[in-house]
Formats: structure tokens, C-alpha cells, sequence
């Protein structure tokens, strides 16, 4: 059984022995859906919005996905999604930080929406926005500031949007505006290994692929590789690129 990671490890603690019920994973990936498949669960719902993904997570579940559980490949901008259903417990698995892909300006209105659809608990996990407007004092904390404002960049030149994560009071007071209490903030500090630079930088590349000017393209990933390179040295002298924190926010439906 592989273990969970540390905020999924908080989540099994905030429940506190309460069963899990239905459980309705909103937006779902091979990340989370290994952990729900662990829990016992009444029956799991999982969602996404990319049908990629949905094969990902039905390919990963085909040995234990039992006949009341399903995957749903939807827009949670859609009325009529789950319409009518209800889940003991929803989780919200850095769901708001990929809304833009999907539904852009949607996120004011995604908790209001999970709303009628939760019945007892709600986890929220996100990344505390890691490419502020003044640049980190650490070398870690610049080389992760501008990854992500070189993947960024690559995505919006290649006509795709980027994830948008927001800060962990933005979604306790939306949270709070929503419908729900939002009682427990909890924060883990991020070091970053080689994989999510070497992730980070794939998919710039990949994006920049699809640009026509491939001057500019060539320009790109030039800076690119350069900034996997440095991203790499810093790792291999610091251990990791120590900079910001994910968070955990745990919420019952009023």
C-alpha cells in the first residue's frame, strides 16, 4: 500500500474515526484517486475535467473500482453536474489552482457550487501562490518564482491558461461566504526536488512546441533548459528548493 502524503495523512487525522461515507473526489487525478481508493468508502464519485486524465485515473482504478463507484469527465461551471446527489465527504484536491484551465473567473463561485453536494466534510488543498510580484530572497525561492513565471509564460504563448492558485484566506473567506465554517488551516512547507523542475520545464517545453515562431520558441527553451540546469545545481548543493507552503483546510457545510 503506498503511503499517503502528508496532507492526505492530515486529512485521515481531521476525520477523527468519522466514516467516510460517499465520498466525492472533485477533482480528481492519479494523486488522489490512489489515496481514496484506500479509504473505506461507501462509494467514490471522481471528477475532472480533462478526459485524459479520466483515463488515467479509470486505468489506474480497473482492479479495485467496485460497480457503485464511477468517473465523470465534467465542468463544475456546468448546473447540472451530480444535480441532485450528495456526498458525505468532498475533497477539493488543489482543484481551485486548476479551475482557470477549465472555467476561468469560475473559482468565486466553486464552493458555492460544492455546496449542495456536501453533506458532512469538505477538504480543500492548495498551494499558497509561489510566483509573488517581489522576488524571494533565497536562491531557492528565485528559482522557483521564476519557473513558474517561465511556465507561465510559455502556456500563454502557446494559447493555453495556467493554473491559478490562490492564498489561503482568499479560500477561508470564500469558504465562509459559501455555506461552509471553515474551522482548520493547516500548512506544510514545501521543498521542491528534481522532479518538479524537471516537470515544470517539460511542460513549458511542450507548450512552446506548439508556437509558430520558432525563433521565439527556440529562445524560450534555451532559458528553459537553463533554468532546469540551475534549478538542478541548487537541489543537488541545498537538498531541494525550500520555498512556500501547501495547505490543508478542513470545512463543514453550515
Amino acid at each position: 500500500m503506498k503511503k499517503a502524503s502528508k496532507l492526505f495523512q492530515y486529512i485521515e487525522q481531521a476525520q477523527c474515526g468519522q466514516d467516510w461515507g460517499s465520498f466525492l473526489d472533485a477533482g480528481t487525478g492519479l494523486r488522489s484517486i490512489e489515496w481514496v481508493q484506500q479509504l473505506k468508502t461507501d462509494r467514490w464519485t471522481a471528477v475532472t475535467g480533462a478526459p485524459k486524465d479520466a483515463k488515467i485515473v479509470r486505468d489506474a482504478t480497473e482492479a479495485t473500482r467496485r460497480s457503485q463507484d464511477q468517473i465523470i469527465v465534467g465542468n463544475w461551471a456546468r448546473s447540472d453536474l451530480l444535480k441532485g446527489d450528495v456526498f458525505d465527504t468532498v475533497l477539493a484536491d488543489y482543484l481551485l489552482g486548476a479551475v482557470e484551465g477549465f472555467a476561468p473567473y469560475f473559482q468565486p463561485y466553486l464552493f458555492a457550487r460544492l455546496r449542495p453536494l456536501t453533506r458532512k466534510k469538505l477538504y480543500v488543498t492548495g498551494a499558497e501562490p509561489y510566483v509573488p510580484s517581489d522576488q524571494p530572497k533565497t536562491s531557492a525561492g528565485v528559482v522557483v518564482w521564476e519557473i513558474g513565471r517561465f511556465r507561465d509564460a510559455c502556456l500563454l504563448l502557446s494559447g493555453e491558461l495556467p493554473y491559478r492558485e490562490y492564498p489561503s484566506a482568499w479560500v477561508v473567506d470564500q469558504l465562509n461566504r459559501s455555506g461552509f465554517r471553515a474551522h482548520s488551516v493547516k500548512q506544510f512547507d514545501v521543498r521542491y526536488q528534481a522532479s518538479f523542475v524537471n516537470s515544470q520545464i517539460d511542460l513549458s517545453l511542450a507548450a512552446l512546441a506548439k508556437l509558430t515562431d520558432k525563433a521565439v520558441a527556440s529562445a524560450m527553451a534555451e532559458r528553459g533548459n537553463r533554468l532546469r540546469d540551475r534549478g538542478l545545481d541548487v537541489i543537488t548543493a541545498e537538498g531541494g528548493l525550500a520555498h512556500g507552503f501547501d495547505y490543508v483546510i478542513v470545512a463543514d457545510p453550515i
